[in-house]
């Protein structure tokens, strides 16, 4: 039976809907799971479609915004919507164990089942999320559970090796270490006193007592093996038989999704890639935003409720072609256009061969070999690997990282070049070393030298034939290697070059490997990069959504947020602080007040094994006068044969210790 803790109706655009801040969901032999829930007022006599999302980031006060933003409006269309807190998180019974395991996606089943046979429910679940609910929205999807319909699926993947924040094309990203110490802050968040009572402080030491830090699971597994294919839609994407609407922005490194997933999963799956960062795209930065609600009620409606609208026509992908960005000048609106196409593999591509000395041509003159070695601090530019905060994590001016890159320009656009999709490098190689890491960036280079980075891709060596099973490189035998950058959407236009910037180090996106490296490329007829260049493209309008749509809390005191990158004059060292803060900020309706911080700093000499990387995360909450904090750290370095991992917690309440706990581990380099 479903236990309502606080019930209310309210009145917007002229119609009523009813909200249960806190309904409790028990499931057989499983912890009991506190959810919020929107839904028409008539729904205990006429049951409707019920939207679910399930998260571990507090709905109370982490996604409360965004929630308030969209289910009143699925309330208003004919939907029940449900944000569930996962065990161990929010006002949930139970201990969380790690990202997207059996245990969660099997508590998401649960859960499905649990609303397909409540009386406000007409036994139908259509299932959404950004990011962790959108990974898992497609990973519960091909579980197949009866009621479930279809998802919708934001900022998220197909492949949790090769399209997430740990690993890239067997890369290390530095994002790893900051999502491993935010996700430890996170999961220490004790649940609130005003849901679950006095139990509250035994639930938070619980959860404190089995925290361990997922960095030291997820750098166990270097490759990609079982823990990475568990979760992973591609490696069967069969499976997947409910429609999907997967959307995603350009500006975050969520962004091969759409095209991926949609491919695998055919009709009537369809792809949605707009500018944005990651957030959902009715709110989102940069304009133009497209109309969530809108595209959401018509997918629901279509699949959830059989309304014949369209939704199943609807083009493969549809996305925005961005043109003339300028780097550290970016606006809130993006210039460019929506476009749409009906096929997601992309036939036409125009081919750029790397000619001496550093151009891009359309034939392969100008054969010879170009050397490769990059200064250990190269990418300090680079950007987060997701942005949330654009003031501060998108990628700058690439001009300082490309002076230690090997450039190669196009001549002067004298036509605009459009591209849509995914830009394939294939160069011939050598490097001096067994273990090397590749980067490669492509680049929007304006008159004024200017360079905008449009699309990067990296690549771990001894992955060029593979995940799984690796080789290493014999140092200087020259191969010819396939290395694929991001998708993305954009012109170049006229007056402006295209640039193919390659370097050796891309830090701190990607972290080193054991030993400087020198490489030698071979240029001419060998190494060309193949350019996405659809022509049946066909101009659409996307509809905007109404100004104000996400609900603006008081801020008790402001947070002041930042990036800083110091570099040695030499260019052989390079320091980038960055630090977040949101604020103090209280809920207007259940009064709970938070704030979070972020702090990064990440550094490295002319050494790749100088390299540091520090993280800290600080989460408060206060209610009735009672405070708490959370602290989470983490530190990565590095010896020639081992990842070496730092962590620690400490949780105070009212300024006192009431835990504390630390981790140390080196975990051997696995071909990285």
């Amino acid at each position: 039976m479903a236990v309502v803790l606080y019930r209310r109706v309210v009145t917007t655009d002229s119609r009523e809907i009813e909200i249960i801040e806190t309904i409790w969901i028990d499931l057989p032999d499983r912890p009991r799971l506190a959810g919020r829930l929107w839904r028409p007022v008539d729904t205990e006599t006429s049951p409707v479609p019920t939207i679910l999302e399930f998260l571990p980031y507090r709905r109370r006060d982490g996604t409360a915004a965004r929630d308030e933003s969209t289910y009143p409006a699925f309330a208003h269309a004919g939907y029940a919507g449900l944000r569930v807190d996962m065990r161990g998180t929010g006002d949930s019974d139970g201990l969380y164990d790690d990202e997207y395991s059996e245990t969660e996606l099997a508590d998401a089943e649960a859960v499905i089942a649990w609303i397909a046979d409540q009386p406000w429910s007409d036994g139908t679940v259509g299932m959404m999320g950004i990011s962790w609910g959108g990974f898992n929205s497609l990973q519960v999807a091909a579980r197949r559970p009866p009621a479930l319909k279809a998802v919708i699926s934001l900022a998220s993947t197909a492949d949790r090796y090769n399209d997430d924040i740990h690993y890239r094309d067997g890369c290390h990203l530095g994002a790893q270490l900051s999502w491993a110490t935010t996700v430890l802050a996170y999961i220490a968040r004790p649940p609130d006193s005003d849901v679950v009572g006095d139990r509250w402080r035994s639930m938070w030491l619980d959860r404190l007592d089995a925290l361990e830090p997922a960095s030291m699971i997820w750098i166990g597994h270097q490759r990609r093996d079982a823990f990475w294919k568990h979760g992973s839609i591609c490696e069967d994407f069969a499976a997947v038989d409910v429609p999907a609407l997967v959307i995603a922005g350009w500006a975050d490194g969520y962004r091969n999704t759409p095209a991926k997933a949609v491919a695998g999963l055919g009709s009537p799956s369809v792809a949605l890639n707009g500018p944005w960062i990651h957030k959902y795209p009715h709110f989102a930065w940069p304009q133009p935003r497209a109309d969530f609600h809108a595209e959401a009620i018509r997918w629901w409606d279509r699949w959830l409720k059989g309304i014949d609208n369209g939704a199943d026509a609807l083009p493969r992908q549809r996305a925005f072609i961005a043109c003339n960005v300028r780097p550290d000048e970016r606006g809130d609106r993006e210039p460019g256009r929506w476009v749409a196409r009906d096929s997601i593999i992309t036939d036409h591509v125009q081919r750029l061969y790397l000619v001496a000395p550093g151009r891009l041509a359309d034939t392969p003159v100008g054969a010879g070999e170009m050397v490769v070695e990059t200064a250990e601090s190269c990418g300090a530019d680079a950007g987060a690997f997701f942005v949330v905060s654009p003031d501060i994590e998108l990628p700058a001016d690439q001009r300082i990282d490309d002076s230690a890159s090997a450039v190669f320009d196009s001549d002067v656009l004298v036509a605009d070049v459009d591209v849509l999709g995914r830009t394939r490098l294939r160069i011939r190689i050598a490097i001096d070393q067994a273990q090397g890491n590749l980067i490669a960036r492509l680049e929007d280079v304006h008159p004024d030298g200017a360079s905008h980075r449009v699309a990067v891709g990296v690549l771990n060596l001894s992955h060029r034939h593979g995940n799984e099973s690796l080789q290493p490189m014999t140092p200087g035998r020259f191969e010819s290697i396939d290395l694929m950058l991001d998708d993305t959407g954009y012109r170049f236009v006229a007056g402006h070059r295209i640039r193919l910037a390659l370097s050796t180090t891309y830090f701190p996106m990607v972290l080193p490997p054991p030993t400087h490296i020198r490489a030698i490329i071979v240029l001419g007829a060998a190494s060309y990069i193949e350019l996405p260049t659809p022509g049946d493209l066909v101009d659409i309008d996307l509809p905007e959504p109404a100004d104000g749509l996400l609900p603006v809390y008081e801020t008790l005191s402001a947070g002041v947020s930042s990036r800083v990158v110091t570099r040695a004059e030499d260019g052989t060292a390079a320091t980038t602080t960055v630090s977040s803060d949101g604020g103090e900020v209280v809920h207007p309706t259940n009064g709970m007040i938070w704030r979070e911080t972020h702090d990064s700093t990440a550094s490295i000499g002319d050494d790749p094994l100088s390299f540091e990387c520090v993280e800290r995360v600080t989460v408060m909450r206060r209610r009735d006068s009672i405070e708490t904090y959370c602290v989470a750290t983490g530190r990565l370095t590095a010896t020639a044969t081992a990842w070496c991992i730092e962590a620690a917690i400490t949780a105070t309440e009212d300024g006192l210790e009431v835990f504390s706990r630390s981790w140390s581990q080196d975990i051997p380099r696995d071909h990285q």
